[in-house]
This record gives C-alpha cells, sequence and structure tokens, in this order.
C-alpha cells in the first residue's frame, strides 16, 4: 500500500512529529510506502480563495492544490496526525480539507447530491491533547469530532474510516516511559489495521 501521512503540528519536535515519524517508520518495516506532508513546513495556506469555490460560472483549484492533488491520486491510506485545540483540528488541517478534498478531486455531482471519487482509501486518524483521554471521552468531544471531521469526510468522499486513535494527557511534562507507550500504542494500531494489506 502506499499512504500519506498528514501532520498538523507547528512545532518540529512536537510529540506529533514523533507521532508521524512512527507511523511512517511502521509502514516501512511492512513493506509500504510512504510520503509526509508537514502543511507547516509546506507553509500551506489554509485560506479556500474566491476563484476555489464550486460555482456554476466556472472554478478552479489553485496551483498548490493541483499539485498536492497529484501527489495524493495514487495513494491508497490517508493518516492524519494532529493536535486537539479547542476539541477541534488545526485551522491549517481544516483548510487543507476545504481546499485539496474539494469538488473534483473528494466529490463530484451526482444524481440527488454528490458522488464520492475516493472510494476504496481509507482514512486513519491519530490525534492528540492535553485533556485526558477519559475527560475527552466522557464529554463526548472526540464523538463530535469524529462525527464532524472523520465520518463526514469518509461520507462527502467515499473513504473508508480505518479507526482513530486518541492519545491524552500529552503536556510538556510527559515522561519518556508514557511517550514510548504511547507511541506503541501507534505502532500496535497501524500494524492490525495494516499489516498483510496490499492496494486496493
Amino acid at each position: 500500500m502506499k499512504h500519506a501521512i498528514i501532520l498538523a503540528h507547528p512545532k518540529s519536535k512536537s510529540f506529533c512529529a514523533s507521532i508521524a515519524r512512527t507511523c511512517a517508520a511502521t509502514l516501512r518495516a511492512l513493506g509500504h510506502k510512504v510520503i509526509v506532508r508537514d502543511l507547516y513546513k509546506m507553509d500551506f495556506d489554509p485560506r479556500l480563495q474566491s476563484g476555489e469555490i464550486p460555482v456554476h460560472t466556472g472554478f478552479a483549484p489553485a496551483p498548490d492544490v493541483v499539485a498536492e492533488r497529484k501527489r495524493l491520486a495514487d495513494v491508497d491510506s490517508l493518516i492524519f496526525v494532529y493536535p486537539f485545540w479547542f476539541n477541534a483540528p488545526p485551522a491549517v488541517l481544516k483548510g487543507y480539507v476545504d481546499r485539496v478534498f474539494g469538488m473534483g478531486f473528494g466529490y463530484r455531482p451526482g444524481s440527488g447530491g454528490t458522488e464520492g471519487l475516493l472510494g476504496g482509501k481509507t482514512l486513519m486518524t491519530i490525534s492528540t491533547s492535553g485533556a485526558p483521554e477519559e475527560w475527552v471521552e466522557s464529554t463526548g468531544a472526540l464523538q463530535a469530532l469524529m462525527t464532524g471531521f472523520d465520518r463526514h469526510l469518509a461520507a462527502v468522499t467515499g473513504l473508508e474510516v480505518s479507526g482513530h486513535v486518541h492519545l491524552g494527557s500529552v503536556l510538556s511534562t510527559l515522561t519518556r516511559e508514557a511517550a514510548k507507550e504511547m507511541l506503541v500504542r501507534v505502532d500496535d494500531s497501524l500494524r492490525k489495521t495494516f499489516a498483510g494489506q496490499r492496494a486496493g
């Protein structure tokens, strides 16, 4: 399989960056191909421009979006890695979805609505929060985000959600031992999901 890891964190030495590196190492160890798209390092512009909005008078994706769609065209799996900010993905990731996964790549007009164009591809998310996992679960924050972001994106584009791993209590005081345990969880989840799989 070929995977695109989409990292949305401004710090190159963040725990999210460690997660992305772990994802890449695990998937390569399984014999899969990997590309990493570090949105902050790319200085990706998340602002949807007026000319990109689908209207009957015409629209067109900007050159950076065209290039990004080409990079993602042959991937079998998308893996989003990001922190919870106000119980939501960072703006750069939301803008990446708005611009890259829009009309012509993620979906097209269909009878009675839209038709997803990414069927046969999967979406996995690995998110972090400073709040404990128990709090994120008990308050409904994780389920709300998954409904409004993961599952909605999948419903519109035809992606299949293959999992959402959330890691809580990720603070500057995170110990080496705790961080290692979390990265083992990431590794285990990826192996359970993708070991033995081939491109669809």
